[in-house]
């Protein structure tokens, strides 16, 4: 067995006296692995500059150590460095609360939770969208050694009953209403006994394991408010939380975060402390937010997703920074807005999200003049739109890479790449993990450059999906790689590119077709605002290419035009054989396109054409 050794050259050179002693050290290691100690990890500390890599495998070795912190434990440790400092402003509800309020209202939210009868392992649903009592409750929860369940906001009573059942929820924080949501008569119609039992001791047998509702926004018949829980915590359940922090361990289960569901039900990714700890920490890290601790972060990306509860809410606790929220449910107009009134100097964003807020129409009247930097993740991003995001001043835009069962950032650029990095690549492995490239049938590496499905091991990987042992072992070998499903290419400095789901590829005649690599030739057409490419069923070649474009507004456009443009500039089975002219595409609550949907309602309508 090949050891794990963190190989740090610019450590030992400060520590080997001899001139030769680091040339021993590499003939050593050599003998010892049988590989060159380059091809066996690349030094992340920043961004690489040699590529050392010589396989379709990266190992991001670190001078940074792993913490061990508890969620809690990374909070109090800001909290006593800067109590004063804002943590967060959620302004659609005028909430503003430095690190040391935070806390104390953590605190007393966690012990009202152990008042109402919830303990350590419990399972908490948080059913909401972006207000201050969910990230209260995710770090609450943490501090209790209750585990929070994120269920997606946009969930209707038949995905909600599944989740909550399948997590085997104690609990459900949610508003009675938002927007369309009816919350809470979608709990009443699933139990429908909540209506006559007392708060705290509902007793349903289509949720046999909840007990307790807590209402964020009006009181509702058999259920809790959120102010019982804020005053439930007597000095009793005060001690009793003070005590209960000896027994909770960095590596307990902590969140269980659904995916999205679209190819069978929603699987519940388990997470530990230690996972979203140290994820929050190494993703701050790589962004910059250690040696510029004074970062306003606009979020517009919901909390439900890791991509706000991580990224945002974890970095927080952990860097110290501050968060923005504009608004309880994406509003393009807020997120500039929020961006010239709070001075925010990083922005978070889908692809989507992005392409949203370039194209508000009154985006130039806005002073944007604060903003450094930002993050983009989510789904796969045309290098086009990285381009123009830079073009309007977002310079040191970053785009990474992850899955949820990932916790969730495993590839990440750096703020200072060059635009081609920036634009054509998501970064370089993170720190302390592993990454490799294989071809999905043989499950063989690939060589370096070539394509392959992305498979990660390190501290990242989730403990497992929720009650549910033949999906964990579907995903994660036995040798502790999880298969993430994805497409993509490593180049000697260990930068990634995303080519596509394994499940989106096209396959028409016998060639395979990466749907991202056409999206981003058609991102270049200056009539296309956005393109998304999906395969429709074809008796003749099994499968052929169909683009669904969304034009930049007041564009017109033929099918005809956009074939033209693609012939002779990518290969004759690329190019679309059918251009649909969309005005939405089908999304996630997290921006993300729902491929699958997409496909459905692309066959659909060219089932109708033929028809005619």
């Amino acid at each position: 067995m090949i050891p794990k050794i963190a190989f740090c050259s610019r450590t030992l050179r400060s520590q080997c006296a001899a001139p030769g002693a680091l040339q021993g050290l590499h003939r050593a290691w050599t003998r010892r692995t049988g590989l060159p100690a380059a091809s066996r990890g690349i030094h992340v500390d920043s961004s690489p500059n040699i590529p050392t890599l010589t396989a379709s495998y990266a190992h991001g070795t670190s001078s940074s150590p792993l913490l061990h912190y508890t969620v809690a434990e990374a909070l109090q440790r800001t909290v006593e460095r800067v109590p004063d400092r804002e943590a967060m402003a959620f302004l659609q509800d005028g909430v503003r609360k430095t690190f040391a309020q935070f806390q104390q209202d953590v605190d007393q939210a966690a012990a009202g939770l152990l008042a109402l009868g919830l303990t350590k392992g419990d399972r908490l649903g948080m059913w909401g969208p972006n207000t201050y009592e969910w990230i209260l409750f995710q770090f609450a929860t943490a501090k209790a050694g209750i585990i929070m369940v994120s269920v997606n906001p946009a969930y209707q009573q038949q995905e909600v009953e599944y989740a909550l059942r399948k997590a085997g929820c104690k609990a459900v924080v949610c508003p009675a209403q938002f927007r369309t949501q009816k919350y809470c008569d979608m709990l009443r119609k699933i139990c429908p006994e909540i209506e006559t039992a007392t708060p705290g001791d509902i007793r349903s047998p289509r949720l046999p394991e909840l007990r307790t509702v807590i209402v964020l926004d009006s009181r509702q018949p058999g259920m809790h408010h959120f102010e019982d829980v804020m005053q439930a915590g007597s000095s009793r359940f005060v001690q009793q939380l003070h005590d209960l922090q000896k027994k909770i361990s960095f590596d307990d289960p902590i969140n269980i975060q659904f995916t999205s569901g679209t190819t069978g039900a929603p699987k519940g990714a388990t997470l530990s402390h230690h996972n979203i700890v140290n994820n929050a920490f190494y993703t701050g890290h790589r962004v910059g937010y250690d040696w510029r601790p004074l970062t306003r972060i606009c979020l517009p990306v919901p909390l439900y997703h890791c991509f706000g509860s991580v990224g945002g809410g974890l970095c927080m606790a952990v860097h110290g920074i501050s968060l923005v929220f504009p608004s309880a449910g994406y509003d393009g107009k807020a997120n500039l807005a929020a961006v010239e009134s709070e001075r925010c100097t990083f922005i978070y964003g889908t692809p989507t999200m992005y392409i949203d807020l370039l194209s508000q129409p009154d985006f130039a009247k806005y002073d944007l003049s604060s903003i450094e930097g930002g993050v983009m993740a989510g789904s796969p991003c045309p290098p086009e739109l990285v381009r123009k995001i830079i073009g309007v001043g977002i310079k040191q835009i970053t785009l990474g890479y992850g899955t949820t069962e990932n916790s969730p950032v495993t590839f990440c650029g750096s703020p200072i790449d060059n635009l081609e990095r920036k634009a054509e690549t998501c970064g370089y492995i993170m720190d302390h993990l592993e990454a490799k490239i294989v071809n999905p049938s043989t499950g063989k590496m690939v060589p370096l450059g070539e394509l392959g499905e992305i498979m990660i091991r390190g501290y990242c990987v989730m403990l497992k999906y929720w009650a549910d042992e033949a999906k964990t072992k579907e995903c994660i070998t036995p040798e502790g790689w999880y298969k993430t499903g994805d497409i993509g290419s490593m180049d000697g400095f260990s930068y990634l590119k995303i080519e596509g789901r394994i499940k989106d590829l096209i396959i028409r005649g016998g060639e395979n077709v990466y749907p991202a690599e056409i999206e981003q030739f058609l991102h270049t057409h200056p009539k296309v605002k956005e393109a998304q490419v999906v395969g429709v069923m074809d008796e003749r070649m099994g499968e052929e290419v169909c683009a669904c474009i969304k034009l930049v507004d007041g564009q017109e456009s033929t099918a005809e035009e956009i074939k033209a443009f693609c012939k002779g500039q990518i290969a004759h089975f690329k190019v679309p054989r059918y251009v649909l002219f969309v005005t939405t595409y089908p999304l996630t609550i997290t921006g993300k396109i729902q491929k699958n949907k997409l496909r459905e309602e692309a066959e659909e309508q060219l089932r109708l054409v033929k028809g005619k």
